[in-house]
């Protein structure tokens, strides 16, 4: 099919910072192998910025809990429809918050004791309809694999031999906002009781592999126990809610969580798509082959400035420090970034500043949506492409 390629232009990870004179450097090419080693970065980082504290770590817990449980009383006592649109979008990042902190315990940042990790993980993931196990193991494959074409778990560019078998329904059901980013519940739900009809159909075209299934080839036969414990936990939290349902209602039930997890998903599908796509004014490189390292890749992911939600969702936003060191706590992460700038140099540039929410992300969202389709089947350093069909189609849609 006829796509358009966009080339490397200046700036670097998709922030282009006006007043930089660097970003105007044409000769710059961010897909180039970078003139430093990892080494040089972690050595830029303060020893302090390694060091794990549950303490501090359990008392991010607490603060979410606490503000999570009096928003849901709040609400419930005042029980009016001038109350509940802001409860909805204000527990929905409440939600969010929480996948993070289990994100923490995912990646042992959280504390240096596997075991707490993994029942704290268990806890605020199983809260939130997460399953624990099979996110951190796959999550765990991307953060070793990203960048990669191929071997990349989160968000991956479909080649276009992929992108051309799909049907017209589906290319603009999965590019047309705001549909992609609240077809995660429908996985979760769908992919625990399906996954034995049909792997493909439940995940990404030309992925395959369940969450749920401790036989999935996303884990290893070591794993299987490791899933099926987060599936039984998983379970247990559905039945809660259904009880919960019996006891006081479907409708108030869908009131007090079920809103609010669709707004929880919200912000995860577009945080973690918007940590690597969204460009504002060139697309990044996907690599395979001998092309990638881990350095590479993890210099093709992005930093984002959520205004007030920084501190809300734990910093998660500062994420190319985080990609290549995903052991540092996120109370650590800002000062970590901070002095390891001056290594990364034109590698790394300054997230667009946002106001107190992030609204001007929306257009990222968009944007890269319209424009971002498949990569070519061949070659080691490849970008985003477009097939002007759709992307005409989209914009019709917007006008």
């Amino acid at each position: 099919m006829e796509g358009v390629e966009a080339k490397p232009m200046k700036g670097v990870n998709g922030i282009h910072d006006p007043n930089n004179k660097e970003d105007h450097d044409a000769d710059f090419d961010p897909s180039a192998p970078p003139p430093f080693k990892i080494a040089e970065i972690r050595a830029a980082i303060p020893k302090h910025c390694w060091v794990k504290n549950p303490w501090r770590s359990f008392s991010y817990v607490l603060r979410d809990l606490v503000v999570i449980f009096a928003m849901a009383a709040a609400a419930i006592y005042f029980n009016n429809w001038y109350v509940w649109p802001l409860y909805w979008a204000a527990q929905g990042t409440m939600f969010w918050a929480l996948f993070v902190l289990g994100h923490d315990c995912g990646h042992g940042s959280f504390s240096d004791s596997r075991l707490l990790n993994n029942v704290v993980g268990h806890f605020l993931h199983s809260a939130i309809l997460v399953p624990y196990n099979g996110w951190r193991i796959s999550h765990r494959t991307h953060h070793q694999n990203h960048g990669h074409v191929e071997n990349d778990e989160s968000w991956v560019p479909l080649t276009e031999k992929v992108y051309t078998s799909l049907d017209e329904s589906t290319r603009k059901f999965r590019f047309r906002v705001p549909y992609p980013i609240f077809a995660y519940p429908f996985y979760l739900s769908l992919m625990c009781f399906l996954y034995w009809i049909d792997l493909q159909w439940t995940r990404s075209p030309g992925k395959q592999g369940s969450h749920f299934n401790p036989y999935s080839d996303l884990f290893a036969p070591n794993e299987r126990n490791d899933i099926i414990t987060s599936t039984v936990c998983w379970t247990l939290m559905l039945a809660f809610l259904v009880c919960m349902s019996v006891i006081v209602g479907p409708v108030q039930v869908l009131k007090i969580y079920g809103v609010p997890y669709w707004i929880f998903v919200m912000w995860l599908d577009m945080v973690t798509y918007l940590h690597h796509h969204g460009y504002d004014e060139h697309k990044l490189p996907w690599y395979r082959g001998k092309e990638w390292s881990y350095l590479r890749g993890g210099l093709t992911t992005v930093d984002r400035d959520y205004g007030l939600i920084n501190n809300i969702h734990h910093d998660i936003g500062t994420h190319v420090i985080h990609h290549l060191f995903p052991q540092i706590p996120h109370y650590h992460l800002v000062e970590a970034t901070r002095s390891a700038k001056h290594v990364l140099g034109k590698y790394y540039r300054e997230p667009k500043k946002s106001g107190p929410f992030p609204f001007h992300l929306i257009n990222n969202l968009v944007a890269s949506m319209s424009n971002d389709h498949y990569v070519s089947d061949t070659g080691d350093i490849v970008y985003y492409q477009t097939d002007p069909k759709l992307y005409k189609s989209l914009k019709n849609k917007l006008i």
